[in-house]
């Protein structure tokens, strides 16, 4: 698309972090972004300070754990710009670091898969429409390699199981499989991205607690970004159906 129709991307939880740096990124490539944020205030900051920059970004207040809320998002973007072109899951929690799953309590899990898992597949539900409708799209989960099999079966020495968390990204990673296949004849790419450890709060709070024994988080913010921009930029000849790391296919 050209400058004067640019594409239509959504970030979640682009108030902050590696949200706020994909949706950063995205908008210096010239796609209008929309910093999905269930924060009214912390989203218009955002959206004044990458304005200031030049960059054409908008609000867009959604909830990701409130099925209400997201209809009346893809309903709004709808009803705005006719599209959605790109959605980057990249809202969730981490609630339970260092604690071991024989110790951790059943509310933590729900409200943990309630924003990591079911807000993602929320999100997804009521925007492949909107890319069906024009035969494009590109769908970006933020996941992690501590979900994937060979690191949850111990290959890597962690202190601090935080079962919860890994078992979402887990799920969302079969997630990323099972919507790649259904939108694979839709003109719809759906992969999954594992940023690393980012020097975010999440990630520095990780990190004092020593993740992985001894390493701190080593990754900027805007490294971290790269790999989940790629994905929400692929061209025609693009993976689907991938989980991948620094542009790189990653072990599940």
């Amino acid at each position: 698309m050209d400058q004067g129709n640019p594409r239509i991307a959504l970030v979640t939880g682009a108030n902050r972090g590696i949200g706020r740096e994909i949706a950063y990124q995205l908008a210096l490539k010239g796609l209008k972004v929309l910093i999905g944020c269930r924060d009214e205030d912390k989203g218009r900051h955002i959206v004044d300070d990458l304005r200031q920059e030049g960059l054409a970004v908008e609000l867009q207040v959604v909830d990701v754990n409130d099925t209400e809320s997201v209809r009346k998002m893809a309903e709004s973007v709808k009803n705005q710009y006719g599209r959605l072109d790109i959605l980057v899951n990249n809202a969730g929690v981490l609630l339970d670091h260092g604690v071991s799953v024989l110790d951790i309590e059943e509310n933590v899990i729900k409200e943990t898969f309630e924003t990591n898992y079911f807000g993602a597949l929320r999100m997804i539900q009521a925007t492949v429409p909107l890319m069906k409708e024009n035969r494009y799209g590109r769908i970006v989960n933020l996941s992690s390699g501590l979900g994937a099999f060979e690191v949850l079966k111990g290959l890597l020495k962690l202190k601090g199981s935080s079962p919860a968390y890994r078992i979402s990204k887990t799920m969302l990673n079969a997630l990323t499989c099972l919507v790649a296949q259904d939108v694979a004849e839709m003109g719809i790419k759906v992969n999954a991205a594992c940023p690393g450890r980012v020097q975010t709060d999440m990630g520095r709070a990780t990190a004092s607690k020593s993740v992985v024994e001894g390493v701190p988080a080593p990754v900027t913010v805007a490294e971290g970004a790269d790999t989940a921009v790629w994905l929400a930029t692929l061209d025609e000849e693009g993976p689907n159906g991938g989980f991948f790391r620094d542009r790189k296919p990653a072990n599940w």
